[in-house]
């Protein structure tokens, strides 16, 4: 599975259910918001050990992919309907990254 192809898959989805016109950019950056912000729910208050352990209970392992699939799905339509490659972005991200912090030199 690629990018491209989820993000056909995704706008076929909206398509289908004629959701296109509440895809602007302002409301899936919204979306993307609440969707992140309900994957923070589940760790708010737990220790940093217990957030180690999250995804050894299932019931919370399922809510934790399901956000961060939400959270993925509002991010590539949203890349979508701006013209954004978003790995491209990353790639370049990590090299601006890079020469900003480079690694510190010898042991």
């Amino acid at each position: 599975m690629d990018v491209p192809k989820l993000q056909r898959r995704l706008a076929a989805f909206a398509a289908a259910r004629h959701w296109e016109q509440y895809h602007t950019p302002k409301n899936l950056v919204a979306a993307l918001s609440v969707e992140a912000s309900e994957l923070v729910e589940i760790f708010q208050w737990l220790t940093p050990e217990e957030s180690g352990r999250v995804m050894d209970d299932a019931d919370t392992a399922h809510r934790v992919k399901d956000e961060v699939a939400d959270v993925l799905a509002y991010l590539l339509q949203l890349c979508e309907v701006l013209g954004i490659d978003a790995l491209a972005a990353l790639d370049a991200k990590i090299d601006r990254n890079e020469r900003r912090f480079p690694a510190p030199e010898g042991p």
